[in-house]
């Protein structure tokens, strides 16, 4: 009896593992402990992972094979590589550097095909198709090593862009031309070849970009609210897009990039819906395809005498060399840094899923024997160590750099202190959306979500319940894994509450929802927004929006004259240009030609790159002409500012009450920058307030010109 309990457990360890549990625990475990060992050597986690697939693989210890279970998860790797690489594209970086992506991909195509062909027809004395098959597959490259980049938060770098549009240019035109040796081959190369083949191409890109876009909309924003269905609508269309391509005639990879770029604009970079797509990735996906690159790894070949080892060596100095051409040749055109030149190269040297697809289809077709087919299988794996290497360093040098970088008008993110009173909870998503969005990544300080109860019979009652409340907001903001605190407070006046808190959390922006329409009484007194404007000198956002952030097209800003000289302008420029970038989507600029200058010239000095066009006329108070610029799925963002403000205007007063009444459709932000004013101490009481007079005389002549009003209406009657 006991012999047999003990033979059964010996029989579940029997090499190669058979059952599928202990197989996954053993994934996990090497997915779990393999960065982890080998970061005390210094040693990218990714390369941990290929050698633990060298070691459990069939070559190794054989303690796994690459069964079906094991080739569909490393399939999804792989499709989910090339898709979040074609998601984190900044595109309007890509459209701005669309020419050197052309530069870049020619490059890093032609200069291995053309040191590779010579070599492989001459040295090894491989025949003109074989030639032409190996050396192509030197020009393939696949981003093993983009998870890195992605883990330093360079993903934006224009070496990045460029080598991602590059990449696809190459693997595409690789596949491509992997298509016509293969019809070549097999004699298929006729006229009929060429239609099916450009039709389909151009079907694919319809449905790509044309109508999966809309039906992701659509899906967003009738399910706005189930977030799990988004994302397993987004990995259903990644798939599809795969086996689309693959019908198409080009490799799923090409699919899984086509995919991330059609969803690009509809997916945010600080989003939750991304937040949950890399973790699902890099946690689980992404390895599972790196430990099956090392299972593919046959070192035994070495073994197998001098050919092999010259095949093998051969191979990997021609890959390694090309491509380290091509991007310094890049690197030289366009005058990138020696860092951005590293990145390139480590971002385009490592092989995989396109030089295996190149590969297999000669070795199985016999255009190619074992050897090159092993030696390749070797590459492999030194093209990802040495990638993995390279951009890991590269990456790192560069976000130091990027750090020393001195900040502009004493801007300090490390201090930036968002906070966001509540009224309304059906409306604190968006608003927690747009903090996210904007809030800069380098601020140590957490987006604070307050709510004041009045100080009242029932005060504690209603404290604990706006405590509760608030939990569920807390779930919210955790899925972009950004820090939020709550606070409940009493005081016996809202907007004193709300004050009060801004300086007890020294929070630098108070970011509240849209006032409701008031009532005739309350037109007689100061409204809660009107008291926060006039008694703080922190930065107010107003925030009214008709839709979700995804939903808009265009970010329209109007800026005052002189906006450009507050204490406030490069903060708000800047929190505009990275919602832009978030949402991958233009600025439009309604301003005068010095503000004009002032923006571009900031925006320089900043340097931000954002798409940003300007209008050729402008009239602050004429919302009539700015109706002229304003589309319906625009996100209007009025600059206004304070009386005590250099760029004040009259035509401010009761700007909230204009724009409802111009855009009632439409998504509006109103912005009172942060000025230089010291708030007074005695600002929080309504009763002792040093502006109180000049307040008071304002309120009478408002007051006398609302009953006029009332009495010529009465007239009229």
């Amino acid at each position: 009896m006991t012999s047999d309990f003990f033979n059964q457990i010996a029989h579940q360890f029997e090499r190669p593992f058979q059952n599928p549990v202990l197989i996954f625990a053993v994934i996990l475990f090497i997915i779990l402990l393999s960065p982890i060992l080998l970061r005390k050597l210094k040693i990218p986690g990714i390369i941990g992972l290929i050698i633990s697939g060298v070691f459990i693989g069939p070559h190794g210890l054989k303690i796994l094979e690459q069964d079906s279970a094991v080739k569909l998860f490393s399939t999804i790797g792989l499709l989910y590589i090339m898709f979040i690489a074609g998601l984190e594209l900044d595109l309007k970086e890509f459209e701005r550097n669309k020419n050197k992506s052309l530069v870049f991909g020619f490059l890093t195509f032609m200069i291995p095909l053309v040191i590779g062909f010579p070599v492989c027809y001459y040295f090894l004395d491989y025949s003109i198709t074989a030639s032409l098959l190996i050396s192509s597959m030197f020009s393939t490259h696949t981003m093993v090593s983009y998870p890195i980049v992605s883990k330093f938060g360079i993903s934006k770098n224009e070496a990045v862009a460029i080598t991602v549009g590059g990449t696809i240019l190459s693997d595409t035109t690789v596949l491509i031309l992997l298509a016509i040796i293969k019809g070549s081959n097999s004699g298929n190369l006729s006229l009929s070849f060429w239609i099916q083949l450009l039709t389909s191409l151009a079907i694919f890109t319809g449905i790509m970009f044309y109508v999966i876009p809309k039906i992701t909309a659509w899906f967003f924003q009738k399910l706005e609210s189930e977030k799990t269905s988004h994302y397993i609508f987004v990995l259903s269309v990644v798939f599809f897009a795969a086996f689309l391509a693959e019908i198409a005639g080009i490799e799923p990879i090409i699919g899984a990039f086509i995919a991330g770029l059609a969803l690009n604009k509809l997916i945010p970079y600080s989003s939750a819906l991304m937040n949950r797509i890399d973790f699902i990735g890099n946690a689980i996906f992404i390895p599972f395809f790196l430990i099956s690159v090392g299972m593919l790894v046959d070192t035994s070949i070495l073994l197998k005498g001098s050919t092999a080892i010259i095949i093998v060596v051969t191979l990997s100095i021609v890959a390694l060399l090309g491509k380290w051409i091509a991007a310094w040749v890049t690197s030289v055109i366009f005058k990138y840094s020696a860092d951005q030149r590293k990145l390139i190269f480590g971002l385009s040297s490592s092989r995989a899923a396109a030089a295996l697809a190149v590969i297999m289809v000669g070795f199985q077709t016999k255009i190619i024997g074992e050897y090159a087919l092993n030696g390749t299988i070797i590459l492999i794996l030194i093209s990802c160590l040495i990638a993995s290497l390279v951009t890991e360093n590269a990456s790192r040098r560069i976000l130091t750099s990027e750090k020393d970088e001195p900040l502009h008008n004493n801007l300090s993110w490390e201090d930036e202190h968002i906070m966001m009173p509540i009224a309304n909870l059906n409306n604190m998503e968006l608003l927690l959306e747009l903090a996210v969005f904007i809030r800069n990544k380098k601020s140590s300080n957490p987006i604070t979500i307050l709510s004041v109860v009045p100080n009242n019979e029932e005060a504690e009652k209603n404290l604990q319940k706006a405590r509760k409340n608030l939990e569920s907001l807390v779930k919210i903001a955790s899925a972009n894994e950004t820090k939020v605190n709550i606070i409940a407070t009493i005081d016996h006046n809202i907007a004193g509450g709300i004050i009060r808190s801004s300086r007890e959390i020294m929070s630098d922006t108070i970011m509240i929802g849209w006032p409701q329409k008031t009532k005739l009484i309350e037109r007689f007194i100061e409204t809660k927004i009107s008291l926060i404007i006039s008694r703080t000198s922190k930065a107010i956002y107003i925030c009214h929006f008709e839709h979700s952030l995804i939903g808009h097209k265009r970010l329209v800003v109007v800026c005052p004259p002189l906006g450009e000289l507050e204490h406030g302008f490069e903060i708000w420029l800047t929190r505009i240009s990275k919602l832009s970038k978030e949402l991958s989507i233009n600025i439009f600029c309604y301003c005068n030609e010095k503000s004009k200058s002032e923006i571009v010239e900031h925006l320089k000095k900043l340097k931000i790159n954002v798409a940003i066009s300007f209008s050729k006329e402008f009239d602050l108070p004429n919302l009539d002409l700015l109706s002229k610029y304003i589309l319906p799925e625009d996100l209007l963002i009025y600059i206004a500012a304070r009386k005590t403000s250099v760029s004040h205007d009259n035509c401010m007063e009761s700007i909230q009450e204009k724009l409802e009444k111009q855009f009632a459709s439409t998504s509006k932000i109103v912005i009172y920058p942060r000025t230089y004013h010291v708030d007074s101490k005695y600002n929080e009481y309504g009763d002792i307030n040093p502006d109180s007079i000049n307040q008071g005389l304002e309120r009478v002549q408002k007051i006398g010109k609302d009953l006029g009003n009332l009495l010529k209406r009465d007239h009229k009657g």
